[in-house]
């Protein structure tokens, strides 16, 4: 497997570091789904407002997202991460103390925002550091602390439910600011990404990061020759470099406004996986999971805050398990693989929704079908559009163009989030659960040919060779990629 390859440790530890950002997504994620089973009661909102509540954060995080590339580019990637830390914490505090809906939106918001800069920042500044034979581990650990943190959720969900229900969503809802005080803190001892110095003109800085994130001296000063010829390349992709020194992401919306075949073939891949990720509705499924299982027939909240715990721990098995292979499978299998399995998954998961929906009783088999097609689902989606949107997010944009490239994906992936996650109530209302999840597998079979036909591979290939694999029509031609070939 991909992870017998050497793994520089220094790397793996600030991937790690910068990872840890994420699991703050997941944690809010997690608790949500729980936690608005007693804000509704406590607060007295109506199911609107749940769906405004819940949807907010992803409608918020659009605003962290877009502003964070200009931001990356201009105070760098590592200050943008404590950035993100410090806005969720705020957030997540004046959550926990909120008084009335009107107190809770607010620090959802701001909550929001940091999510916004946190889910762009991560893989970009990753991606980055890591060598190109293990990039496809480390980029994906962002989507794997976003699973843990999910499962953290779910747990704290199950530990607090017992208390009185004044108290126990402040406590679910507020601990988030625990761990992000660590992460800001933390973040502050790891270096620069080495592309953003050259990108500067700290070029000597560059070196001494690469010189800790690869195997050899010779490795480094490779890289860096690549790295900075990049820099100054006027042809691949339009990547043109300001004067050494004053560059702060200038000029980069122009080329995407009129982009050249290329970098135009990079916006669609790169927009379409973020588009289709959230288009598939997982979050929404995972918010409302307690939702789908009440109407399942599974009433108590403690049996429906276990089941989220289940379907947890599935989702962070099968999040590892893509984490491990992504670099000796590459990309595109993966993919294909998650997307077509969650279309079955979904489909299974509506057929035993309308079952159910028609029936007088709620037979056990029916239940253990819903339950068992949603655990498919998210671990399909742990499989695929999971880790494999924010790894290929960050490794195709060229040099000058990935952070605010990175960041207008991801202001897609959150738009659509939100939308999903505002809307998936009302829409099942009209419909039922069961016509949503049958829709939503229909999306999956649209974006499993998206996948196949717009989407090379890309394993193997230093960040700084992703014009060539774009220079193509087709995806076949890169998908055969020499070991060889690497930073």
């Amino acid at each position: 497997m991909a992870a017998s390859a050497h793994i520089n440790r220094y790397a793996l530890a600030c991937a790690l570091l910068a990872s840890t950002n994420s699991i703050l997504l997941g944690y809010d994620i997690g608790v949500m789904s729980g936690a608005v089973l007693f804000i509704k009661d406590n607060l007295k909102i109506s199911s609107t407002q749940v769906e405004i509540l819940v949807g907010s954060l992803n409608v918020c995080s659009l605003i962290g997202s877009f502003a964070s590339g200009k931001t990356s580019d201009w105070i760098g990637r590592r200050y943008t991460i404590v950035l993100a830390a410090v806005t969720f914490f705020v957030g997540a505090l004046l959550m926990g103390f909120a008084t009335n809906f009107g107190y809770l939106m607010a620090g959802r918001v701001i909550a929001g925002i940091g999510v916004g800069y946190s889910l762009m920042i991560a893989p970009v500044y990753t991606a980055e550091l890591s060598p190109a034979m293990t990039r496809g581990l480390l980029t994906s650990l962002p989507e794997v602390f976003i699973t843990l943190g999910i499962l953290f959720g779910y747990v704290v969900n199950y530990a607090l439910s017992g208390l009185p229900e004044n108290i126990n969503w402040r406590l679910m809802v507020g601990f988030a600011a625990v761990p992000a005080t660590g992460i800001a803190g933390g973040v502050l001892f790891m270096p620069e990404s080495p592309r953003w110095l050259v990108m500067k003109g700290r070029v000597d800085e560059a070196m001494e990061v690469l010189k800790k994130t690869s195997d050899s001296d010779d490795e480094a000063h490779r890289r860096l020759e690549e790295i900075t010829k990049a820099a100054l390349d006027v042809g691949t992709c339009d990547t043109r470099a300001a004067p050494t020194g004053t560059w702060r992401g200038q000029g980069v919306w122009k080329e995407f406004l009129k982009p050249s075949p290329p970098l135009r073939r990079v916006l669609i891949a790169a927009i379409g996986i973020n588009f289709f990720m959230q288009a598939s509705g997982n979050d929404a499924v995972v918010y409302y999971t307690p939702e789908v299982f009440k109407a399942a027939g599974i009433q108590h909240r403690k049996q429906l805050v276990g089941v989220t715990i289940i379907m947890g721990l599935t989702k962070t098995c099968f999040v590892l398990v893509s984490a491990f292979f992504l670099d000796k499978f590459g990309r595109r299998p993966l993919l294909l693989l998650g997307s077509i399995g969650m279309a079955i998954s979904l489909a299974g998961l509506g057929l035993g929704s309308r079952f159910l929906e028609h029936s007088s009783h709620k037979p056990t088999w029916a239940i253990a079908l819903c339950v068992v097609a949603v655990c498919a689902d998210v671990s399909f989606f742990s499989i695929g559009l999971g880790p494999i949107t924010w790894v290929y997010t960050s490794e195709i944009f060229p040099m000058r163009l990935r952070a605010q490239g990175s960041s207008l994906a991801v202001s897609v992936n959150r738009l659509v989030s939100g939308v999903v996650s505002m809307t998936f109530l009302t829409i099942s209302s009209k419909i039922t659960f069961g016509g949503m999840f049958f829709v939503l597998s229909g999306v999956m079979i649209v974006a499993t040919v998206f996948f196949y036909i717009f989407l090379p591979e890309t394993k193997g290939k230093s960040l700084e060779e992703m014009g060539a694999i774009f220079e193509k029509k087709d995806t076949e031609g890169s998908k055969v990629v020499e070991v060889g070939e690497r930073e």
